[in-house]
């Protein structure tokens, strides 16, 4: 399959700068990959969450991101999610992180995960249909609820989309620590100013694919709260948490 341009090919040029794995996180994912020993983690990016215990491969399709993976971690093979140049059942486990919503035919990449993997395919994401949970969402970048397909609004649909590849699968709900290492969407919940600047949006994807019109009307608006104190009124009880569940789960399918 010829390989097509990867979105961090365009938006992850200084994708290291502000992401980065949380050890929090972490142990919910490698607690979900069980007693597996050989993972192969499919859309890589720069190796974050990738377990140094167990025998990785990591696959990534963009050259940028690859370029930013230290030299430590996993050996890379430059590959597309939908189709894995990997054996049947040759791995354990197959994990992918925060990355099957940006594969061009999501449903085949899921297939490619139960394809390699013997005992279970591990992945972490949110669940689209619970994206109006953020305040930054809901209150500054609406556009993004718009971007959302319309079969994940049914309660349910996104569980049984991942079931229609990989069989059952059990949800683990992962909240998200208030000072969270990996400078993801959802992650400075309680840091609002992280938002405004700029070098840590060049890493969340989400403002690169809205217009740049929403996205500068929406930092616009949260700059403007936060300076006149109507954010700091607004999420008050925020302040008060230490982690906030945003939708953000490890899924679990048990393959054998």
């Amino acid at each position: 399959m010829e390989m097509e341009p990867a979105i961090y090919d365009r938006i992850g040029q200084s994708y290291s700068v502000t992401r980065r794995t949380d050890p929090r996180l972490a142990s919910v994912i490698w607690e979900a990959l069980g007693d597996a020993r050989t993972v192969v983690n499919v859309g890589a990016g720069t190796g974050a969450y990738e377990p140094t215990d167990r025998d990785v491969v990591a696959v990534e399709p963009s050259s940028v991101m690859i370029a930013q993976r230290p030299p430590e971690v996993a050996p890379v093979v430059r590959a597309q999610a939908e189709a894995l140049p990997f054996a049947d059942g040759g791995f354990d486990a197959a994990m992918a992180v925060l990355s099957d919503h940006h594969w061009r035919d999501r449903r085949q990449g899921l297939l490619e995960l139960r394809r390699v993997a013997r005992r279970r395919v591990v992945l972490f994401n949110a669940n689209p249909a619970l994206a109006d949970r953020f305040w930054l969402t809901t209150e500054d970048l609406p556009g993004f609820l718009a971007l959302i397909p319309d079969r994940y609004r049914a309660a349910g649909a996104w569980q049984r989309e991942l079931e229609d590849a990989l069989g059952p699968v059990r949800l683990v709900a992962a909240p998200i620590p208030h000072d969270c290492a990996d400078g993801f969407y959802g992650a400075f919940w309680r840091r609002p100013t992280a938002y405004l600047d700029p070098s840590v949006r060049a890493g969340i994807s989400v403002f690169a694919t809205l217009a740049a019109v929403d996205v500068d009307r929406g930092v616009g608006a949260l700059e403007a709260d936060l300076r006149r104190g109507a954010w700091q009124a607004r999420h008050a009880d925020l302040l008060a948490f230490s982690e906030l569940h945003l939708g953000y789960y490890a899924v679990i399918a048990e393959l054998s």
